[in-house]
């Protein structure tokens, strides 16, 4: 389901604008990850709905890509819920995780797939990353973003965080 995903994505260029009603926001560089979790009661509905945000050229216009796989690999303590998702996103900072969310496309054209009923009970959080510890250092990547997601100098400028439309 996920590399389906990932390959959509990467099909679709847009460009950012503002939406009404939403403020410019600027985008510090500092990467943020949003967490979906939760139980997923129609799948079918779900992948077209992550087709749908694929198609949209959201993340890839915002610097969003899928950290993992959402279905566990193993599970070390306790019983998970049947059809348990835990989906990652990391995103270049804030602003652009919130342009995502609030965006007019998201809102009205991809949201409704998975709602009524609910093809999953889902709880979304945003968490800031944390430092590299120095033990790491040298071990691995900084995992910095070398594009700048926001159509300006994302560390001196405002980035829009509205919607986006195509070229």
């Amino acid at each position: 389901m996920i590399i389906a995903l990932v390959l959509a994505m990467s099909a679709v260029d847009v460009r950012p604008a503002q939406i009404a009603g939403h403020s410019l926001e600027v985008c510090d560089n500092k990467p943020v990850y949003m967490i979906v979790s939760g139980p997923t009661h129609d799948r079918q509905r779900m992948l077209a709905y992550g087709k749908a945000i694929a198609e949209s050229g959201l993340y890839r216009q915002l610097g969003g890509y899928y950290i993992n796989v959402p279905a566990p690999l193993a599970t070390f303590e306790g019983t998970p819920p049947k059809g348990l998702a835990n989906l990652i996103v990391r995103f270049p900072c804030l602003a652009n995780a919130k342009a995502f969310w609030f965006s007019k496309t998201y809102q009205e054209s991809i949201v409704p797939l998975r709602q009524n009923p609910p093809a999953g009970d889902y709880l979304v959080t945003v968490y800031p990353e944390a430092a590299l510890p120095a033990y790491m250092s040298g071990k691995v990547g900084d995992a910095g973003y070398s594009h700048d997601f926001g159509g300006t100098t994302a560390t001196t400028a405002a980035s829009p965080v509205g919607d986006l439309q195509r070229p």
